[in-house]
């Protein structure tokens, strides 16, 4: 006989962890959350294409100003939405991102 037959595995083999696609989650924006957050984010892309599309003004100050707001807007709720919905909330730890 041979060992095989006599003596069975007694040890479950490890459960894989789900592989998600770009190690995306949305386990920290729940609830309203979520939408808000890429509702921002989809307005403050549009305002910085609007502003792309102005080719004159007179007094540019304010256009300039408007075109830093908006960009630093999309570019900022961006990272919250990468941050918060992918494994990077959990590398660098709660309170990391929360003192961020």
């Amino acid at each position: 006989m041979e060992n095989g037959a006599v003596y069975n595995e007694t040890t479950e083999p490890q459960a894989k962890l789900p592989r998600r696609p770009f190690g995306c989650t949305l386990r920290h924006l729940r609830g309203w959350r979520l939408p808000t957050k890429a509702v921002q984010t989809i307005l403050s892309l549009l305002a910085v294409i609007c502003e792309e599309i102005v080719e004159d003004c007179i007094k540019c100050g304010g256009l300039y100003f408007f075109e830093f707001t908006s960009c630093s807007a999309f570019l900022l709720s961006l990272l919250i939405l990468c941050v918060y919905c992918t494994n990077a909330y959990e590398t660098f730890g709660e309170e990391k991102v929360q003192r961020v």
